[in-house]
């Protein structure tokens, strides 16, 4: 296939107008509706479905589109990596980490990366899926766990207990579990110990549901968790990297928590050199020393 007519008319699906593609392209709309209806006669099918809105792909159209973002998608990686030689950092870096910590810690500093380098294009993909790094699934990793490839540089970042918490409001209210029997008279908020989730976590969990805990909140994230303790509908299991950043939560039975959770930042040793990588490891690391310094304070205090 020609690769300009398939630029076209990646302009065109994704502006859904022909126009509105002419002008991104600096083309004619109708030098423009010649180059998709001549890949139109060459594929001998049709892309568009034409009406007096704009227009809307067929399903072969979807097909062709998905292909050319997936292929623009990994021009610009490359692009980017290729670029990574320049002494300025910018371009596209996808980073991938879990739901809980992507929301929770790393996206809340994120203006901290973006004033030092503001042509840095961030694709943060929160799954608790573990991305394949060698296959350039992401560039750099985020995880609860060592990654097990031996192609990785790893670096151990801090590590992490799951606890349980509560809201001022609600404990004043409800009053302050003195030991875990006492969970008997209030509502625990988690994740369901079946979701995908720090298997330290998930312990933690299974132990609490021992002590006949009458009434029980499940969310499949750590994001809801921390939600449901805010609006003070119960005692939460969530990371104690939380404990700075929410001044309004309690900490509850601090002798109940669960085993430690190594936090490692990876990627792949090919991305070495990476000025983007570097930038990122940088960053994180800065942003993990400062928010030590602020718990050590806050345990002197």
């Amino acid at each position: 296939m020609d690769w300009d007519k398939l630029r076209i008319f990646h302009a065109v699906a994704d502006a859904g107008s022909l126009t509105h593609a002419g002008d991104h392209l600096h083309l004619s709309q109708s030098a423009v509706s010649r180059q998709v209806r001549a890949l139109e006669e060459s594929l001998n099918t049709t892309l568009f479905h034409r009406h007096a809105r704009g227009l809307i792909l067929t399903e072969q159209g979807e097909l062709l589109f998905d292909a050319t973002r997936a292929m623009l998608k990994r021009l610009d990686a490359a692009t980017a990596r290729i670029r990574d030689s320049e002494e300025e950092v910018f371009g596209e870096l996808r980073v991938t980490t879990t739901i809980g910590f992507g929301t929770l810690w790393l996206a809340p500093r994120l203006p901290q990366l973006y004033a030092k380098y503001p042509d840095l294009k961030i694709d943060l993909m929160l799954e608790e899926r573990v991305l394949d790094l060698p296959m350039r699934e992401a560039d750099v990793a985020i995880r609860m766990k060592e990654p097990s490839q031996a192609d990785l540089i790893r670096k151990r970042l801090m590590s992490v207990h799951m606890c349980l918490f509560a809201s001022t409001s609600y404990l004043e209210s409800r009053g302050t579990p003195v030991s875990p029997d006492d969970l008997k008279h209030h509502r625990l908020i988690c994740q369901n110990p079946r979701s995908a989730q720090v298997g330290a976590g998930a312990t933690l969990v299974n132990e609490l549901m021992t002590h006949d805990v009458p009434s029980l909140l499940t969310v499949n994230n750590y994001f809801g968790v921390l939600q449901g303790v805010l609006h003070n509908l119960g005692i939460g299991v969530l990371p104690d990297y939380l404990t700075h950043d929410f001044p309004d939560l309690v900490r509850v039975l601090p002798d109940v928590h669960s085993v430690e959770v190594p936090v490692f930042l990876a990627y792949p040793e090919e991305l070495r050199h990476s000025k983007r990588i570097a930038a990122f490891r940088e960053f994180v690391q800065e942003e993990i020393i400062a928010y030590r310094k602020k718990i050590r304070e806050q345990a002197v205090s």
